[in-house]
């Protein structure tokens, strides 16, 4: 069985950032990376979950809010995928969706209020969400994108050995 994208990246060499996972396309999906891999930093469920909901809704209404297609947690708890349509069948400009990225950081930062759908009819699980560990979550990844070259680039060799830097085999 052929493995799907994220599987052919070898976790040992990820950090904390902004990756492109994948592109299909005209859609682009970007890994936002809070966490090292494996280290035992796990987003706490109610971080994660208190983020997906300020992030989706700042980031759809922002610039390329129309062109949004999902953002939410993964499953491992150390980052978020955000999908992207770019424009006339192009993929989208990744330097267009980090500035994006940061300006929804920012407003989640200096978000006055509760978090957006916290409520019963809004959400399944709405007592799990906490606007104080979403604003921390984002400072923490705000901070991580404006103190790091963001190449878009995952760092190290893929799983099956294949250096992702060069597109040649690992050395």
């Amino acid at each position: 069985m052929e493995k799907i994208a994220s599987f052919t990246v070898d976790h040992r060499y990820i950090v904390p950032g902004m990756y492109i996972s994948r592109s299909d396309g005209d859609i682009t999906t970007f890994d936002l990376r809070a966490r090292v891999p494996n280290s035992g930093d796990l987003i706490s469920n109610a971080e994660i979950h208190s983020m997906e909901h300020m992030f989706a809704t700042y980031i759809r209404n922002s610039a390329i809010g129309p062109r949004v297609i999902y953002f939410g947690p993964m499953g491992c708890q150390t980052g978020y995928y955000l999908l992207v349509r770019g424009i006339d069948g192009e993929p989208p400009d990744p330097e267009e969706v980090l500035t994006a990225t940061k300006a929804t950081l920012e407003m989640i930062v200096h978000h006055q209020g509760d978090v957006f759908g916290k409520s019963e009819i809004e959400c399944g699980n709405y007592r799990n969400l906490d606007i104080d560990k979403a604003k921390a979550g984002a400072a923490y990844f705000l901070n991580v994108l404006e103190n790091t070259n963001v190449t878009f680039r995952y760092p190290g060799p893929t799983a099956d050995n294949t250096d992702i830097s060069t597109g040649g085999a690992a050395s």
